[in-house]
């Protein structure tokens, strides 16, 4: 089955209605999506550091049990870190949802097919390491009735989200590494 829904629409309907959640999202794309929804200091981009989101989130929602942690992560970067969520599943923290935005390509280097192009599903990966809450998500109306379960849903959650692989304009954050760190961390503390 083709993936229909387009990856920046997904990102923009994962990050509406956010209230005090923070964002960690994973390199590429991802930032720039995120970014095109909106520049927000409770965001965090990572311009590198692959594989690096779901332990970033991890650490976050361990250290901020009452604010919802949001990971926003690609194909890719979750095949490249799947044993972070054996340790998530360790850790269990209710807070943490993660959705992985998957066009079954490596973006950033030149749109190489991934392992889930070949037929990898990595919510039943998810399902496999424990996790209670593992979606697979297709269409706008499997996307529309897992948002509540990706806003309030005792966690740990994962979405997989297939999105087409069309180019799209790139929309660029902040890329001052100090700044972005100094503004979410202030974001952060303003919210406790």
């Amino acid at each position: 089955m083709e993936p229909v829904l387009n990856r920046r629409d997904v990102v923009a309907e994962l990050l509406s209605n956010r209230g005090e959640a923070a964002a960690i999202v994973g390199l590429g794309a991802c930032v720039w999506d995120a970014a095109a929804s909106g520049d927000h200091p409770l965001n965090f981009g990572l311009w590198g550091a692959m594989g690096g989101a779901v332990p970033m989130g991890l650490g976050l929602a361990l250290a901020q049990p009452r604010r919802r942690i949001y990971v926003i992560t690609g194909d890719g970067e979750m095949l490249m870190g799947l044993g972070s969520l054996a340790t998530v599943i360790v850790k269990r923290p209710h807070n943490l949802a993660i959705a992985v935005i998957d066009n079954e390509k490596y973006g950033e280097t030149g749109m190489q097919r991934t392992h889930t192009a070949y037929g990898v599903d990595l919510s039943s990966v998810a399902l496999g390491m424990g996790f209670s809450v593992a979606r697979q998500v297709n269409h706008s109306e499997e996307l529309r009735a897992s948002l509540k379960t990706w806003q309030e849903s005792s966690g740990p959650v994962f979405l997989n989200i297939k999105v087409k692989a069309d180019p799209l304009p790139l929309v660029l954050p902040p890329r001052n590494g100090v700044y972005l760190r100094d503004r979410f961390v202030k974001a952060l503390k303003s919210n406790d």
